[in-house]
C-alpha cells in the first residue's frame, strides 16, 4: 500500500520546496494537499457557519484554489492528490487532519523565523514537530 502523506500548502517558497521534496522522494505516495483558511476577519454564526463581512474568506478560499491547482499540475496525472481546505489555526488543523486521516506523515516547508519574530509569533512548523502523532520532514 502507498504511503498517504500531507502535504500543507500556504503559496510561500518554502511550502512549494515541501512540495517539490515530497514528490521526487515518495515517488509512489498518495499526497494530501492542505491548505487552513485563517479567517481571523470573520466570525461564526449561529448556524456553525462562517460569516465573512469583508470578504476575507472569499480571497483566502480562491487563493487556496489557485495554489492546489498549480501543486496538481506540478505532480502531474500520474499521481494520486487529494486536497482539504481547512480553517483555523494552521498548526492545530494540520495535526488534526493528520489525526483524522491515515496519514504516513507530513512534509511541509519551513518558513526560517528567526530571533524576535520566532519568539513573538512562533512558528507552525515547529509546533505541528512538537504534536504531530506521525513523522514530519520540514523542509528550507
Amino acid at each position: 500500500m502507498a504511503r498517504q502523506l500531507l502535504v500543507p500548502l500556504d503559496g510561500s517558497p518554502q511550502s512549494t520546496e515541501a512540495l517539490d521534496y515530497a514528490l521526487e522522494t515518495f515517488p509512489e505516495a498518495h499526497l494530501l494537499l492542505v491548505h487552513v483558511l485563517t479567517p481571523a476577519d470573520s466570525s461564526v454564526g449561529a448556524d456553525g457557519l462562517l460569516t465573512d463581512p469583508s470578504g476575507v474568506v472569499a480571497e483566502q478560499r480562491d487563493r487556496a484554489e489557485t495554489l492546489f491547482e498549480e501543486a496538481e499540475t506540478t505532480a502531474g496525472d500520474d499521481r494520486t492528490v487529494d486536497r482539504e481546505l481547512l480553517a483555523g489555526r494552521p498548526a492545530r488543523e494540520i495535526v488534526r487532519c493528520a489525526e483524522d486521516n491515515d496519514i504516513d506523515g507530513i512534509v511541509m516547508g519551513s518558513h526560517g523565523r528567526d530571533g524576535a519574530a520566532r519568539l513573538l509569533l512562533g512558528s507552525v512548523s515547529e509546533t505541528v514537530v512538537r504534536r504531530s502523532p506521525v513523522p514530519v520532514t520540514v523542509v528550507r
